[in-house]
C-alpha cells in the first residue's frame, strides 16, 4: 500500500473518530462526558458546554472531510496540523482539572499525536521541488 493510500486512511479514520465522539457530545452528553476524563460531571446546565464540544468537534472534523473529499491533500495536512490544537487543549484541560491522566494521555493526547503525524506525512507527501524547465538561450537572428 502506498504512502499516499495509508495517508488518506488515517485521515478517514481520524475524521470519522471525531464525527463519531463530535455526535455523541451533542446527543448524549450525560453518558459521554465520562469517557472524557474530567473527574465530575458539570453542575447545573453545563451538559449545554459539552454539547458546544460536540459541535466543535463535529464542525472540525468536516473541514477535514471537505479537504479530504475535494483532494486538497495539502491545505488538510495543515488542517490536521492546527486542528490537533483542539486535541491538545482537551489533554491540557483534563490535566488541569485533575481529571484522568490515562484519559488525557490515551485519548487526547493520542489523537493529537496521530493528527500531527498523518498532517506532517501528508505535507511531506505533497511537497514539490520546482524544477525550471531547461530551454535553450535564444540566439540572435
Amino acid at each position: 500500500m502506498s504512502l499516499k493510500k495509508i495517508n488518506t486512511v488515517l485521515a478517514a479514520v481520524i475524521v470519522l473518530f471525531i464525527l463519531w465522539f463530535g455526535t455523541e457530545y451533542i446527543l448524549s452528553p450525560e453518558t459521554t462526558a465520562p469517557g472524557y476524563g474530567l473527574p465530575r460531571w458539570p453542575s447545573g446546565d453545563g451538559d449545554g458546554f459539552l454539547v458546544v464540544k460536540g459541535i466543535r468537534d463535529v464542525v472540525l472534523a468536516l473541514v477535514l472531510v471537505v479537504l479530504l473529499v475535494t483532494g486538497h491533500r495539502r491545505a488538510l495536512g495543515w488542517a490536521l496540523l492546527v486542528e490537533a490544537l483542539a486535541a491538545y487543549g482537551d489533554m491540557a484541560n483534563v490535566l488541569a482539572h485533575h481529571g484522568s491522566v490515562a484519559t488525557a494521555l490515551g485519548v487526547h493526547c493520542l489523537t493529537a499525536t496521530l493528527m500531527v503525524v498523518n498532517g506532517l506525512l501528508m505535507l511531506r507527501e505533497t511537497r514539490k521541488v520546482a524544477v525550471a524547465p531547461v530551454r535553450p538561450a535564444p540566439q540572435p537572428a
